[in-house]
């Protein structure tokens, strides 16, 4: 995996473990892949996923059946849509607003933005990643 050098790896993974639950990868109470088998995955230090599984437990995204391992709690789509979203209102949107200000972008222009790459999104065609 490619990580990026401006955020923590190890919340990068829990990012992608997130990412998994929203595309219907990872179902609510399934397995999921043990700390080693991601790590060999991810390429990292298996400590590194243990503190994105301690995170991602924290936010009551993953459980732990001892001597099992972990599962993808039953709610876990909707937590990840609900801090999603408001880390997209609160994070993202702001800067995006500022920039439309700076360069007189006007709400019709970005509507209009959005409806175009919406309908790509939803085509056929396109290829979800």
């Amino acid at each position: 995996m490619n990580f990026n050098t401006n955020q923590s790896i190890f919340i990068q993974i829990a990012d992608r473990v997130c990412d998994r639950v929203l595309s219907g990868e990872y179902q609510a109470d399934a397995r999921i892949p043990s700390v080693r088998e991601l790590a060999v995955e991810m390429e990292v230090n298996p400590n590194t996923v243990m503190r994105s599984f301690e995170r991602l437990q924290a936010n009551d995204i993953i459980y732990n059946k001892r001597g099992i391992g972990y599962f993808i709690a039953s709610d876990a789509e909707k937590k990840i849509r609900k801090m999603r979203h408001n880390q997209f209102v609160d994070e993202v949107l702001p800067s995006v607003f500022k920039e439309m200000h700076l360069l007189g972008v006007n709400l019709s222009e970005l509507t209009e933005a959005y409806h175009l790459y919406s309908s790509i999104l939803n085509s056929d065609n396109y290829e979800k990643k």
